[in-house]
């Protein structure tokens, strides 16, 4: 369970999802095209990237389905006309998809190979994490994190941080200032300065 009890990771998980939602129902109109520290990406590319993460869980984890059988249904814009809806209705998905009975021993089948599909959790836990402050940041929102969250998210990146950074996920991991506080560790491991 990539050392996570299932409830616990369930429970970081549904936390995740409901922050970065809490930030995507703050997006003004004039928002949606402004830029976020994801610098390839505006407010409306990153949140139609973390809403389709989550589109992909259902038929990943539920239906048991191979990224090749999905193909390409879940890219280009997820977001449709009402973005916020759209997230609300994948987010919900997404939890109801790992909540069910037996979903976190699964084995899923992802784009690097078989995972256990608790492990997908707790990386697509993280990942909502980081651009939950990646969306706090393109809004001009509070964009200090819950402190659960990014112990957890640090707990969940820093084995696999270089091979995030050499694989294009995130930028180069930053040198962490002495004293740093989680959340700017945190920032500091995916090439984020807080």
């Amino acid at each position: 369970m990539g050392g996570h009890r299932p409830d616990a990771l369930l429970d970081q998980h549904a936390k995740a999802l409901e922050l970065f939602g809490a930030y995507v129902r703050r997006i003004d109109d004039g928002q949606w095209d402004g830029p976020t520290p994801c610098t390839d990406w505006t407010v409306r590319e990153l949140v139609n990237h973390v809403t389709g993460e989550q589109l992909w869980i259902p038929p990943l984890v539920t239906e048991g389905r191979t990224v090749e059988e999905v193909g390409d249904t879940l890219s280009g814009d997820v977001l449709g006309a009402d973005p916020v809806a759209a997230w609300e209705l994948a987010a919900a998905a997404a939890h109801a998809a790992f909540t069910a009975p037996g979903a976190l021993e699964r084995t899923v089948q992802v784009s690097y190979g078989p995972t256990g599909a608790a492990a997908y959790c707790s990386e697509l836990t993280a990942d909502c994490v980081v651009h939950a402050w990646d969306l706090a940041r393109g809004i001009g929102a509070d964009d200090r994190l819950p402190d659960g969250l990014v112990e957890f998210s640090i707990k969940e990146v820093m084995p696999y941080a270089d091979g995030l950074a050499a694989g294009g996920a995130y930028a180069a991991a930053l040198e962490v200032p002495a004293g740093a506080d989680a959340q700017t560790r945190l920032l500091a491991l995916i090439g984020r300065a807080g």
